[in-house]
C-alpha cells in the first residue's frame, strides 16, 4: 500500500474515531486515541505521516476480500495488528472465531464512531491510483470474500 494512501487511512480512521483527539507530543499536535484491541494508546500526526504505534486494521481482512473502505478500517497497534493476522487471516471464511473477531471489531467500531473532528484539513481518502491497486489485487492472489 502507498504511504500517501495509509497517511490518508489514518488521519481518516482518527478523525472518525471518538477515541481519539487533539494532543501534543514532543511539541507536534497529534491525534491521539485508542487501539481498536486492546486500548493501548497510538497516536498519528496531523498529517499522518508520524505514528506511535498507530498501524490501519482491516476488520475484514483484505485475505478474506475485506476492503480499504472506511468501515472496514480501524487504528490498531502494530503488536495487536500483526497478531490478528497471524491467527485469523489464515483461517477460512466462515471460521466461528474468525466471525466472531470480525462482529467483535465491527460493533466497537460502530460505537466508536463520529463526524470527523472539526478543523483538520484531511486528505482524499482514495489518493490517485488507490483505485487502481484495488483492481490489480485479485490477480496478486487475494481470496475474494464469500
Amino acid at each position: 500500500m502507498g504511504s500517501a494512501r495509509r497517511h490518508a487511512q489514518l488521519l481518516w480512521c482518527a478523525a472518525t474515531d471518538r477515541t481519539f483527539e487533539r494532543a501534543e507530543l514532543k511539541g507536534s499536535e497529534v491525534l491521539a486515541g485508542k487501539c481498536i484491541h486492546c486500548n493501548c494508546m497510538v497516536c498519528v500526526d496531523l498529517d499522518g505521516t508520524r505514528v506511535l504505534r498507530a498501524t490501519v486494521e482491516h476488520i475484514v481482512p483484505r485475505t478474506h476480500g475485506g476492503s480499504d473502505t472506511l468501515e472496514n478500517l480501524a487504528i490498531a497497534c502494530g503488536r495487536c495488528n500483526g497478531a490478528k493476522g497471524i491467527r485469523h487471516d489464515p483461517s477460512p471464511w466462515g471460521d466461528p472465531k474468525l466471525m466472531a473477531m470480525i462482529e467483535r471489531l465491527q460493533d466497537r467500531k460502530r460505537k466508536r464512531m463520529r463526524e470527523p473532528l472539526a478543523g483538520l484539513a484531511l486528505p482524499p481518502l482514495d489518493p490517485a491510483g488507490a483505485a487502481d491497486e484495488e483492481a490489480e489485487a485479485p490477480a496478486k492472489g487475494r481470496k475474494k470474500r464469500r
